[in-house]
């Protein structure tokens, strides 16, 4: 059952929400940093420290002219921070080679730092209005339920989900971009994974509510935990560097994680190996780009 274009649309155009990326004079720049933000991160957590970027970094070459640790700090608890720096690398690439602008071809942004398949549809949509296919999570379960009757959708392929997703796709350029918003807000807002709120839905037909709402028949997804991780220590040992003026002795890092000294270490080396930490000659412990320059500077006040 296809999707009523119109319905969908005149709901986003009434019930959206303001998001400050959105707004009208928003660069292609600003879109990729709230793209990049919003992977895997709430909305309400990223509105705040986007709205500090765009102050702070307004085109690439700013960014590229901050170190590493700079963009680092600025990220603050988003999670998942090796965003940050392909991020960094990518504004010093835009600055460089393509006139401090985000291209809007999917091909040029494909072959940027940091840029997957999601990310360069996704500029190339809501920066530059482009008719391509934009499939995230909410976009994949309101194709799902509304037109193939599922209660949730099957494995993600690229492929597929693509072909999909662009078949529904208005014809006319502009209202195709519209038209990619609103599938993604409709999933965000009112057909959630849980509880979705089918009697505020604006689509006057779905095929999940036609069939019944049908139970989920596959098999059950896997939550993914956070307490007790790999990645929680992470992010408490890059609290530390973070919160640090300069570099830190390894007892600083020990407390923050006392109970298992394996899992510490083991945290520890993942984040010197993906380049977000560095260890001084000292051996001392900085955030990425800070450790030479401290060495050279003397001793750091440590704490």
């Amino acid at each position: 059952m296809p999707i009523d274009r119109a319905a969908l649309l005149g709901w986003f155009d009434s019930d959206a929400r303001e998001l400050p990326w959105r707004r009208p004079g928003v660069t292609a720049w600003q879109i990729l940093m709230s793209e990049i933000m919003l992977q895997q991160t709430p909305v309400s957590r990223v509105e705040p420290i986007w709205e500090q970027w765009v102050e702070r970094w307004p085109v690439p070459s700013a960014m590229a002219a901050s170190s590493q640790a700079e963009v680092l700090r600025a990220w603050g608890k988003l999670g998942y921070p090796r965003r940050a720096l392909r991020l960094h690398e990518c504004a010093g690439v835009l600055a460089t080679e393509h006139g401090d602008v985000v291209p809007g071809e999917v091909e040029t942004l494909l072959g940027l730092p940091g840029i997957g398949a999601y990310t360069a549809l996704a500029v190339a949509c809501f920066a530059y209005g482009q008719r391509v296919p934009v499939v995230d999570t909410n976009v994949r379960r309101v194709v799902a339920r509304a037109v193939n009757g599922d209660a949730e959708p099957g494995n993600p392929s690229t492929k597929r989900d693509l072909a999909d997703v662009e078949y529904l796709l208005p014809s006319r350029r502009a209202e195709a971009a519209r038209y990619s918003a609103a599938l993604m807000e409709l999933g965000a807002l009112i057909c959630t994974a849980r509880n979705p709120a089918c009697l505020l839905c604006p689509l006057p037909e779905c095929s999940w509510i036609t069939a019944g709402r049908p139970a989920h028949t596959g098999p059950a997804k896997k939550v993914q935990k956070f307490a007790g991780t790999d990645r929680q220590v992470r992010g408490k040992l890059m609290s530390v560097l973070r919160e640090s003026d300069g570099p830190v002795d390894r007892a600083q890092l020990d407390i923050v994680w006392p109970s298992d000294p394996g899992q510490r270490n083991r945290a520890l080396d993942s984040l010197l190996v993906d380049g977000l930490i560095e260890q001084t000659a000292s051996g001392l412990f900085a955030l990425a780009g800070e450790g030479d320059a401290a060495d050279s500077a003397g001793p750091p006040v440590c704490g």
